[in-house]
């Protein structure tokens, strides 16, 4: 669901709107100046989530940067703060995580689809998340059991690289950490 405001100054709604905003359990986002709601995910979504956050885990454990998962603020600028599923900041760039939010772009986000965010992650988010310098973008599908890898090359996304079940999802942000993809969709 897509909700836009205007914000307290009239225009676009901004991160200082979105600060204001009252915790109702609802997930928050700014997307081009726009106040975005998203209904809680549903169980597959959550569980997908959480074998992912595992691989990032994984990465952090190993002395390669710093692994969060929502509900934390990311803020490109003062009209675009995304909530993704999950991110990982390199040890090189931790400059960039302050106490309440990330300021920037982190190396590596990652969105897991739901019903409601498919065109908001596909198009919106991805658009954002290139603008920005992200240098990689995980779009994780639980349906398809899919997983989308973005690169930034040159200041644009390369055509992504889709991985199914048998396939190793790594990245040069971790060498030595690979997972099958197959495993990121495992029911219980």
């Amino acid at each position: 669901m897509s909700v836009t405001k205007h914000g307290a100054g009239g225009g676009h709604f901004t991160y200082e709107d979105l600060r204001h905003t009252p915790d109702d359990g609802k997930r928050y986002e700014v997307l081009e100046g726009a106040l975005i709601v998203s209904p809680s995910p549903r169980t597959k979504h959550q569980r997908t989530v959480t074998m992912v956050f595992e691989v990032l885990l994984k990465a952090a454990r190993t002395g390669h940067g710093e692994a969060f998962p929502a509900p934390f603020d990311v803020v490109f600028s003062e009209h675009d703060v995304t909530e993704p599923d999950l991110l990982f900041v390199t040890k090189e760039r931790k400059d960039i995580i302050t106490e309440d939010n990330i300021q920037g772009a982190p190396d590596l986000v990652v969105e897991i689809i739901s019903e409601g965010s498919r065109k908001r992650d596909v198009i919106t988010k991805r658009g954002i998340y290139e603008r920005y310098g992200v240098r990689f973008y995980w779009l994780v599908d639980p349906e398809e059991e899919t997983v989308r890898v973005f690169e930034l090359k040159d200041g644009a996304y390369s055509e992504p690289v889709t991985l199914c079940a048998g396939q190793p999802l790594t990245c040069p942000l971790f060498p030595g950490i690979s997972e099958d993809v197959g495993t990121l969709f495992a029911q219980p």
